[in-house]
């Protein structure tokens, strides 16, 4: 498991799997931000019969998940989803919400291999415990619209791929850039 630097706390409040104050914290102000994110581009629809949108910020829920665990990434995407789904009142979809906290779930295990975001080894590693979460939290989401949505299994997968298509990119441009800012912050702030 990871160690985590600059703390004073015992190891079992450094569990990634222990929540705290410190995690509800991070989790509030990731869903928002992620809750928010989602709803100002709601607007910028994948093409399809699909209600799914182009959002950029499903880094945010994965980005919370790669750094303070896969508690605090699950409560994010589930949360922030569910704001999105009421903000842009598309209405609430509770198997998207729980594919987004499952896909930022996976994305935090990165913490198990990842100390700090501030080498290309451990960004790599980050975007790559993102990815495998977005192929399994939008494939429950996907595959799960077959019984919620009575969809067929080939419209499941005209739902699924460009929703995965998107949120990769999203993941693999902007958690190295929200990496290497929280890195910076970190280092001026001496922590």
């Amino acid at each position: 498991m990871a160690h985590r630097e600059g703390t004073e706390h015992t190891k079992a409040e450094n569990s990634p799997w222990v929540v705290g104050k410190r995690e509800v914290i991070y989790t509030a102000i990731g869903a928002v931000l992620y809750g928010l994110s989602g709803w100002v581009t709601a607007g910028l629809q994948i093409p399809g019969q699909f209600n799914s949108s182009i959002r950029p910020g499903i880094a945010i829920p994965l980005f919370f998940g790669a750094v303070f665990g896969p508690v605090v990434g699950f409560f994010t995407g589930f949360i922030g989803n569910i704001i999105t789904d009421l903000l842009s009142g598309d209405g609430f979809s509770w198997n998207w919400s729980l594919g987004n906290g499952l896909m930022s779930l996976i994305a935090g295990l990165a913490v198990f291999y990842v100390n700090r975001l501030n080498n290309p080894r451990s960004i790599a590693l980050a975007v790559g415990f993102a990815l495998v979460g977005i192929i399994i939290g939008m494939g429950f989401s996907a595959y799960t619209d077959i019984w919620v949505s009575s969809i067929s299994l080939e419209e499941a997968w005209v739902e699924f791929y460009p929703v995965v298509i998107s949120n990769s990119i999203a993941a693999i441009i902007l958690i190295p850039l929200l990496g290497v800012a929280y890195e910076n912050v970190r280092t001026q702030t001496g922590q």
